[in-house]
């Protein structure tokens, strides 16, 4: 798999991902890490996919509208990797480039999960067309905030065309995050989501203070 970029001589930022069925509370979380960091001096770019940039807001628009229920499956991820792509090359990477600390509610392994593994589109081709899309640019840290699917889906609060899935697809998603995490120890943080918001910030802030430490950054 490609490895992480940066130029020679400018220090690169850190990245951090938080991944998670729907309802998990990534973007809690996320928030939460960024009003930390931010409060003790770093610049914090806060971001979400699909989304980020005007364009890729225009793609999130029609991936997650229920007006496009049924949409194909290929289609999907593909729509989901433009996404991505427009993403990382307008704001990601050149926040990274300059030492900023970006901070992304779903990455890459969500379309592992969801398209990859639940929709049966395959692992290996959804991690390649990514891979492509990005550059082979991954998140130093991935939280993973591990909920059951139903738990989950009754803690979402943002209706979407693929919160409207069956509980199953909802399953797979889980045990798909699940088995990611398992397979690159390194890279994820695992907590459980039926944690207090506080319990789970802290060992999210601990974590990532631990990791700035380790990359010089404090």
């Amino acid at each position: 798999m490609p490895t992480k970029q940066q130029g020679a001589d400018v220090p690169r930022g850190v990245f951090v991902a938080f991944e998670g069925g729907d309802g998990a509370g990534k973007s809690t979380q996320a928030n939460t890490l960024a009003d930390e960091l931010t409060s003790a001096g770093f610049e914090v770019v806060r971001t979400r996919e699909p989304g980020g940039t005007p364009a890729a807001e225009a793609i999130r628009a029609v991936v997650l509208t229920p007006d496009y229920a049924g949409l194909d499956p290929r289609a999907e991820a593909l729509l989901f990797a433009a996404a991505r792509s427009e993403h990382v090359s307008r704001l990601i990477a050149p926040a990274l480039a300059r030492g900023a600390i970006v901070i992304c509610d779903r990455y890459v392994d969500s379309s592992i999960a969801y398209q990859g593994v639940a929709r049966g589109l395959g692992v290996d081709v959804v991690t390649e067309i990514n891979m492509w899309a990005t550059g082979g640019l991954l998140p130093d840290l991935t939280v993973l905030l591990d909920v059951d699917a139903n738990a989950g889906l009754e803690r979402a609060t943002d209706p979407n065309r693929l919160e409207d899935e069956p509980e199953s697809f909802h399953a797979a998603v889980v045990e798909a995050f699940r088995q990611l995490a398992a397979a690159q120890p390194d890279r994820y943080l695992v907590i459980s989501a039926a944690q207090s918001r506080t319990a789970i910030a802290d060992v999210v802030l601990e974590h990532v203070r631990g990791l700035l430490a380790a990359r010089s950054v404090l």
